[in-house]
């Protein structure tokens, strides 16, 4: 773009939008019913957004078999922190700011869960043994203090079709990994088919 876009303020905003409506408003809860944990004990992946103290923010993914979050009570929730690349940006983030949201998706179900609250990290041995998936048991889990959960509403991902089988196509047209890796590296003998080769027989075997 020739210019970068004005910005709106709020009341503009809710101007052109209008007014939540009163079930959209009072949906809200602030705590774990039976709804909720069944949605939870289905659900292989959640998304959680993280914020540091100098405003910088994070949104990381997180998944595993269903249910791999576990409800410990109506006002908490513990994820365990499987192996990965160790940058421990949401750990970083946590550290100078507790404040967490996170969105648990379920295939082929419309909805989505937002849950909003507080969070720190675990090695409580009787946290961590419950979060224990093929045999392994997590060094470190994250322990959410809910503050409000909700559904929402499935427009996102009917808009999105991303549950469509014929919208699966469009992962060919995205770059892989290995592709990224080797265009930054410049390297002409480090080929993005060999990295990619290696990420499958390697780091996308280890898993747990």
């Amino acid at each position: 773009m020739a210019r970068r876009p004005e910005p709106m303020s709020l009341e503009r905003v809710r101007e052109l939008v209008g007014e939540p409506s009163e079930a959209a408003v009072g949906k809200v809860r602030d705590h774990v019913d039976h709804h909720v944990h069944r949605f939870i004990a289905h659900s292989p992946f959640v998304c959680l957004a993280t914020a540091h103290a100098d405003g910088t923010a994070d949104c990381s993914p997180r998944g595993d078999y269903p249910g791999f979050v576990k409800v410990l009570d109506e006002r908490t929730l513990a994820i365990p922190d499987r192996v990965g690349n160790n940058r421990l940006d949401t750990f970083e983030n946590l550290a100078t700011d507790p404040r967490i949201g996170l969105v648990f998706l379920v295939p082929g179900h419309h909805e989505t869960l937002r849950v909003n609250g507080t969070a720190y990290p675990t090695e409580d041995p009787d946290v961590l043994a419950r979060l224990e998936a093929e045999g392994k048991t997590p060094k470190v889990a994250i322990v959410v203090r809910v503050r409000e959960v909700y559904l929402h509403c499935g427009r996102a991902v009917l808009r999105s079709r991303i549950w469509d089988p014929e919208s699966f196509a469009l992962a060919e047209l995205v770059p892989t990994l290995g592709e990224v890796i080797a265009d930054r590296l410049g390297n002409p003998a480090v080929s993005a088919d060999a990295i990619d080769a290696d990420l499958a027989r390697t780091a996308y075997k280890t898993l747990y």
